[in-house]
């Protein structure tokens, strides 16, 4: 084993454990939260189920790419590559669902009362379980295509043909079947990130309008503190460019890789990018989030205002 091998385990270690902590302290932070007969906000229910699905993102990719890193290719065989990669596609899938529903949910929220989503603002609350539902669903039916090509790493075929990842393979597409699998595949994830950054340009633009409002204000006693509606705001338009930039850089990678054989470390690349989202996304919330901090207060016993 090369020095080298070492510390690209060691970062898919670190990044994979780092991001499963946070994931999971958020999961069981709102569990205790809820337990305990606290209000929760609506938006909560999101929260949770994108730490849900980024604790799969990291565990289906990062610990088969620790593994593969430390020599270890064999420890999948072809049922348990196809299982593997399906769930780390449904779970990617569902990130970027979760994180449009935030966004969307968000820019109904602040929306003033006279505009046009002033109806839908006081229902929208009662839309977050079915439309989490149909992401659900959608992804678990979408994602089906995922074990078809998919082998273990073992299997005797031609070099030219396949495309190793290490610990798992595939065969490689010509370039009209990747191009018609990219164009499918690739046209919901674009309705989602088209309707995520949609909504976090209307917030940025209400956040615009609101603050140029406050310095039209002249009350000498005018607390600096921003309301908890424009601090979750701000919190979740991190949120959206942290998704955003990873997202795509990791898009631009995958789509080189479907057309022509890679090299590991680009491989390797493509594979930490798709998890940086996952593992730095329950910190963003943790300090950033008033209300997060608040829960944080409960569970170690303060009492603070829920």
């Amino acid at each position: 084993m090369e020095f080298k091998d070492i510390i690209l385990s060691g970062a898919f270690f670190f990044q994979t454990g780092i991001g499963v902590l946070g994931n999971s302290f958020l999961i069981c932070l709102f569990i205790f939260v809820f337990l305990s007969g606290h209000g929760m906000r609506a938006i909560d229910t999101i929260v949770t189920q994108l730490a849900l699905v980024n604790c799969f993102v990291l565990l289906s990719k990062g610990i088969p790419q620790t593994l593969a890193a430390l020599g270890l290719m064999n420890f999948l065989d072809d049922n348990g590559c196809k299982i593997m990669f399906y769930l780390h596609r449904v779970a990617r899938g569902l990130s970027l669902s979760m994180t449009c529903l935030l966004s969307g949910f968000q820019a109904i929220t602040i929306s003033p009362i006279n505009s046009n989503f002033a109806e839908l603002k006081a229902r929208a609350p009662g839309y977050l379980i079915p439309s989490s539902l149909f992401c659900w669903i959608f992804h678990l039916l979408f994602s089906s295509y995922i074990p078809v090509g998919i082998k273990g790493p073992t299997q005797n075929r031609n070099i030219t043909e396949i495309q190793h990842n290490g610990y798992c393979s595939h065969e490689i597409p010509t370039v009209l079947q990747a191009s018609l699998f990219a164009t499918i595949l690739s046209f919901p994830d674009a309705i989602f990130l088209g309707l995520m950054v949609s909504a976090s340009g209307y917030m940025v633009i209400l956040l615009h309008r609101h603050h140029k409002q406050v310095q039209q204000i002249h009350i000498t006693c005018l607390s600096p503190r921003a309301s908890p509606e424009t601090k979750a705001t701000k919190t979740i338009l991190l949120l959206v460019s942290t998704f955003v930039s990873s997202y795509l850089f990791n898009c631009i990678l995958t789509m080189y890789m479907s057309f022509v054989k890679s090299p590991p470390w680009l491989i390797h690349t493509s594979a930490f990018l798709a998890a940086c989202f996952p593992a730095v996304s329950p910190y963003l919330l943790i300090s950033s989030d008033s209300q997060t901090t608040r829960y944080c207060h409960a569970l170690w016993g303060g009492n603070p205002t829920l």
